[in-house]
């Protein structure tokens, strides 16, 4: 199985995984996916607040910055290798893995998971979908080294 990342960091951050990390994680995720394509190809955006806010206005009609926004292929996309666009915002990222108490290459590589499962059609906006979709991120990084993401850190 081969993943391939489109990287590009508009946010002016520094300290942002390099694209081998990325697909590292994205790599990770799709191994775990019950019928994974051989050939996948997804975009990375690393954005700013201000850009992260207007992207989640535009798209989720909600304001202000998030950490993560995924934008999957529609369904009736012709079949293709490429899986869609995620958009993560540089400086939620730190400030959450801070409150959080986490290492933030540990937020990153969850953020990355958790945005791999949305563009392979993977939600969690009901109950049994969401507690489906955590069980699945917190093995995919286990498995990548990490510690479960939703449990608080002493």
């Amino acid at each position: 199985m081969n993943v391939t990342v489109d990287l590009r960091n508009n946010s002016g951050a520094s300290g942002v995984p390099l694209r081998r990390q990325f697909r590292h994680w994205a790599l990770t995720a799709m191994q775990h996916l019950a019928a994974p394509r051989e050939h996948n190809r997804l975009s990375i955006l690393i954005v700013d607040e201000a850009e992260s806010a207007r992207l989640n206005s535009s798209f989720r009609m909600k304001p202000g910055a998030t950490n993560i926004l995924s934008f999957p292929l529609p369904e009736d996309a012709p079949a293709s290798s490429w899986m869609g666009d995620l958009a993560i915002c540089a400086q939620v990222v730190a400030k959450e893995a801070a409150v959080q108490n986490k290492p933030v290459d540990a937020h990153w590589a969850h953020l990355t998971v958790h945005g791999v499962l949305h563009l392979n059609g993977y939600d969690h906006e009901e109950e049994g979908e969401a507690a489906n979709m955590e069980a699945l991120e917190t093995n995919i990084l286990k498995k990548l080294g990490y510690q479960d993401p939703y449990q608080p850190l002493p």
